[in-house]
């Protein structure tokens, strides 16, 4: 039997996940934000999540890759560096759908569109970068460590709670402050709200950090990966 939604999971599965936090957090516990840009919890919050979803979603499929296309490496000359690439493409078409939808509801809500919104074109390859960077190098430990792919999902349930997606940037005071700092995804979301909900663009320090980090772990995760590769046909 086929699926009946086929490709329509992919916006169910945010959605859902998104209507859970705004029954929690606004309607449970009534959260006011302090960022300037908007007045609505729920777009706030929903916009926030566009970039991780995409930056999740591409590391955590990518640490079972290699292993669940053993029978490709082992037994032709397949390019296993590009699974994750392609893991992230397939993941940025989903993304973008809901992203345009976001796009719309935050015009009108907001009465405006920010021309500054072309900078998503950016923004999206930084979370690429990123995002590939560190698949390569969750693949490549999954195939010596079986344990990996489950090490990065609850690595990924903390790192939710430690970037400011529901818990706004401004509660983040004295030592947590660096928390943000040293969080890459904390300057993408952060970014993405200025686009879509603000009228500026995002200030130059924080695109130049976020390209900093993304290309950092691109360049890391390819040699990572490079170097491990020769030894997934013996261990496959």
């Amino acid at each position: 039997m086929g699926s009946a939604a086929g490709w329509v999971w992919s916006i169910i599965h945010p959605l859902v996940l998104w209507a859970s936090y705004v029954f929690i957090f606004q309607i449970l516990q009534t959260v006011k934000l302090e960022n300037g840009l908007t007045d609505s919890f729920p777009l706030n919050l929903f916009v926030g999540m566009l970039p991780w979803l995409l930056f999740s979603e591409t590391v955590q499929r990518s640490a079972s890759s290699i292993v669940e296309h053993a029978n490709l490496i082992t037994k032709t000359m397949f390019p296993s560096e590009i699974l994750p690439v392609a893991i992230f493409l397939s993941s940025l078409a989903s993304n973008m759908v809901v992203t345009a939808l976001t796009v719309v509801v935050a015009a009108f809500y907001q009465g405006h569109v920010n021309p500054a919104l072309a900078m998503l074109l950016l923004y999206v390859p930084v979370i690429g970068l990123f995002g590939v960077g560190l698949g390569w190098i969750t693949a490549a430990l999954q195939v010596y460590l079986r344990d990996t792919a489950q090490m990065v999902t609850v690595m990924f349930t903390f790192w939710f709670w430690l970037t400011p997606i529901i818990v706004q940037p401004e509660r983040f005071l004295g030592w947590e402050h660096w928390v943000l700092r040293l969080n890459p995804m904390a300057y993408v979301v952060q970014a993405y709200r200025v686009m879509l909900l603000g009228r500026g663009a995002p200030a130059f320090a924080q695109v130049a950090t976020a390209v900093g980090f993304a290309v950092v772990t691109f360049v890391a995760g390819g040699l990572f990966f490079r170097q491990m590769k020769k030894g997934f046909a013996d261990v496959l």
